[in-house]
């Protein structure tokens, strides 16, 4: 099941990608046409904290759409303007820095490769949706570098989780570009202002629920730049594992439904390149993740 947030006129909904008819199904909507009224809440990152019961009622929901004639929930994927999945996180997006090995060396030699988690965040004004622009702050930064990464989205909340229970938690996968100013990063020492520029944090173009994608970690992934690839690996070359990153994360805290983390990306950034290879305005940045689909963004 892939999940979206939209946007048409002045209305904001979420509901359900039907990618065979290219309809996007509200399942508030639906609900409400159902029953007359709707207790869900407004966005997806609360309806994910409904836990399984929202699963089951969007399932319902989605037996009985096939046999309407009438369908005013029904919206087609050109007509609207779709948002991140998770518009406006609840939390910073959690992010894992250096989790491929290859990226590790790309950026720091041998001695780079981490032994324990590198963890750093990007605020919530970061985050923007599939086809929305990036600003190429040219005020600001020099260096404006992209990262194609594979995020997690939390889906029952927990804390100590143990590895072996850990994708219990995960309601779904999307993908993120971990748009970063190296400058700010390097000047800063600290990741979290070169990391959190508004609009640095492209999401989507959905959320693929975890039961479409049975082994997270090993999935193809690719950033193309203007249609050249810069990077191009697979989740199976993780330093550490999904399950280790929620275990991890969980020992001291709490992680909740709609939390997002951003597991690190492959070697190819534009930093790595001699000589550096970073974004400019006009850029097409496109990061495609087998099982998931692809997301698009141009900076401006």
């Amino acid at each position: 099941m892939k999940w979206v947030s939209f946007r048409t006129g002045k209305y904001d909904g979420y509901g359900v990608y039907d990618e065979q008819k290219q309809l996007i199904l509200d399942v508030k909507k639906m609900d409400e046409q159902r029953n007359g009224y709707s207790d869900l809440p407004e966005q997806l990152v609360e309806a994910l904290g409904l836990g399984d019961l929202f699963l089951q009622k969007v399932h319902t929901l989605l037996n009985w759409e096939q046999g309407q004639r009438n369908r005013p929930w029904a919206f087609k994927w050109e007509d609207v303007e779709l948002l991140a999945p998770i518009p406006r996180p609840l939390k910073n997006v959690i992010c894992i820095g250096k989790n491929y090995r290859d990226h590790a060396v790309e950026l720091g030699g041998k001695d780079g490769v981490p032994e324990h988690l590198i963890v750093f965040s990007k605020a919530p004004t970061t985050v923007t949706g599939h086809l929305h622009p990036i600003p190429a702050y040219t005020d600001v930064t020099e260096a404006l570098d992209y990262e194609g990464e594979l995020a997690v989205i939390i889906g029952k909340k927990g804390k100590g989780i143990q590895k072996e229970e850990a994708l219990d938690y995960v309601f779904g996968y999307t993908i993120i570009n971990d748009v970063t100013a190296r400058d700010l990063q390097k000047r800063h020492v600290q990741y979290f202002l070169g990391k959190s520029l508004d609009c640095s944090c492209p999401m989507g173009p959905w959320i693929v629920t975890k039961d479409e994608v049975p082994d997270p970690g090993n999935l193809g992934i690719e950033t193309r730049v203007n249609g050249e690839v810069r990077q191009k690996s697979n989740t199976r070359h993780f330093i550490f594992s999904i399950e280790e990153i929620i275990e991890t994360l969980s020992k001291g805290m709490t992680l909740e439904p709609g939390d997002v983390i951003a597991t690190g990306t492959p070697a190819g950034v534009g930093l790595g390149f001699q000589p550096p290879k970073l974004l400019k305005a006009g850029d097409v940045v496109e990061i495609t993740i087998e099982g998931i689909g692809t997301l698009k963004n141009q900076v401006q």
